[in-house]
C-alpha cells in the first residue's frame, strides 16, 4: 500500500511499493502513447514548483505531468520571488500553504531542503533533487525504463559510471536498484568516488577501472561530469576523462551484447559518451528515459494527491 505523504528519497521504497508505483506509471505511459492529452484526475489541484537550481527535463516533465492530470501549475522563480529579498524557506512554505496549494515540487542545491520542508508541511513535498543527497523520481524513471526494456530488474548487473561523488542520481539509483534485486557497480576514478560508497547497499561494489566495471554488465548508466560543482578540480582534463572513462561502441564490447546504455542528461557528448554510441541503435535508451519521466512523475503526483486510490486499469490502490 502507498502510505507515504511525501516523496523525498528512495531509501524507504521497497520492492512492493515500487511495483505498485510502476503499475501506475505503466497506465500513464499507455495513456500518453494512445494520444490522450489530459485527464481530469487532479482537476482543481494546484502544484507549486520551487526550483532553486536550473533544470530542463525534470522541471518540464513535472509540469507536463501535472497538466496532463488536469492540475494547475504555478512556477515560482526564486530570483523573482521574496526569497531574493531574504524571505526564509519556512516563510515561503507557510505562505504557499496559506494560498491553499495542494503540493510543492522543490529542487535545491542544499541537501536536506525537501526534508526540512516536509517536516513542517501540511501538503505533499516532492523532491526534484537536493544537493548531493537524492533525486528519487530520476531513479524511479530509470528503474521503470530498465524494467520495461528487460522485463525485470532482479538479477541484473547495472554499472553506474562517472562522477559518483557529486551525483545524487547515483545515490538514488544505487538504493532503489539494490532494493529491487539488481547488482549495482559504482565505477569512477578514485577522486570521483565518495568514501564508503559500498554502504549504499549490500549489492553495491566499487570499481575504479571502467573496463572492469563494464564487464558482462546488463545496463550501463553514464553520469555527467558536473563541472559547475567542482570546476574540474577532480580530473586532469575532459580529454583525459574521455580517454579513460568515456564510453564508445568499442568499449561496449566488454558488456553483454544486449546491454542498455542510459544517461540522466544533460549529456556532455565527447566526454562521458562518444557521439558514435548512437550507432548502437535501440540499445541507447536515453530518450526512453525522458519519455518515462512524464509517466513516472504523473504517477508520483497521482499517488500523493489521491492517497493511492485506483485509477483506470492501474492496479494501485490503498
Amino acid at each position: 500500500m502507498w502510505t507515504h505523504k511525501h516523496l523525498l528519497g528512495t531509501a524507504d521504497i521497497d520492492a512492493a511499493r515500487a511495483e505498485r508505483f510502476f503499475a501506475r506509471a505503466e497506465h500513464y505511459l499507455a495513456f500518453l502513447r494512445e494520444g490522450e492529452r489530459k485527464s481530469e484526475e487532479l482537476r482543481g489541484k494546484v502544484v507549486v514548483h520551487l526550483f532553486f537550481e536550473a533544470s530542463t527535463r525534470t522541471r518540464a516533465s513535472f509540469e507536463m505531468a501535472a497538466k496532463r492530470l488536469g492540475a494547475e501549475v504555478v512556477n515560482l522563480n526564486p530570483k523573482g520571488s521574496s526569497v531574493s529579498k531574504g524571505e526564509s524557506l519556512l516563510d515561503t512554505l507557510k505562505n504557499i500553504e496559506a494560498m491553499r496549494a495542494d503540493a510543492i515540487v522543490v529542487r535545491h542545491s542544499a541537501s536536506g531542503v525537501p526534508h526540512f520542508l516536509a517536516s513542517r508541511s501540511s501538503i505533499p513535498i516532492l523532491n526534484a533533487g537536493d544537493g548531493l543527497h537524492e533525486h528519487p523520481t530520476q531513479a524511479l524513471l530509470d528503474a521503470f525504463t530498465i524494467r520495461r526494456k528487460r522485463g525485470q530488474i532482479h538479477g541484473l548487473t547495472v554499472a553506474i559510471c562517472g562522477d559518483i561523488l557529486q551525483s545524487r542520481v547515483a545515490r538514488s539509483n544505487a538504493l532503489l536498484l539494490g532494493a529491487l534485486g539488481a547488482k549495482v557497480r559504482l565505477v569512477a576514478p578514485r577522486t570521483m568516488m565518495p568514501p564508503a560508497a559500498e554502504a549504499l547497499g549490500p549489492t553495491v561494489t566499487v570499481h575504479h577501472d571502467l573496463d572492469e566495471g563494464l564487464r558482462d554488465a546488463d545496463v550501463v548508466m553514464m553520469l555527467r561530469i558536473q563541472n559547475e560543482r567542482f570546476g574540474g578540480a577532480m580530473m586532469g582534463s575532459t580529454r583525459e576523462f574521455a580517454r579513460t572513462f568515456g564510453l564508445d561502441p568499442g568499449r561496449m564490447g566488454i558488456a553483454r551484447p544486449d546491454c542498455l546504455i542510459m544517461h540522466p542528461g544533460p549529456v556532455n557528448w565527447g566526454v562521458e559518451l562518444s557521439t558514435r554510441i548512437e550507432s548502437l541503435g535501440d540499445r541507447v535508451v536515453i530518450l526512453d528515459q525522458v519519455e518515462s519521466g512524464v509517466a513516472v512523475r504523473m504517477a508520483a503526483l497521482s499517488l500523493l494527491l489521491t492517497s493511492g486510490r485506483a485509477v483506470g486499469d492501474a492496479a494501485v490502490a490503498s
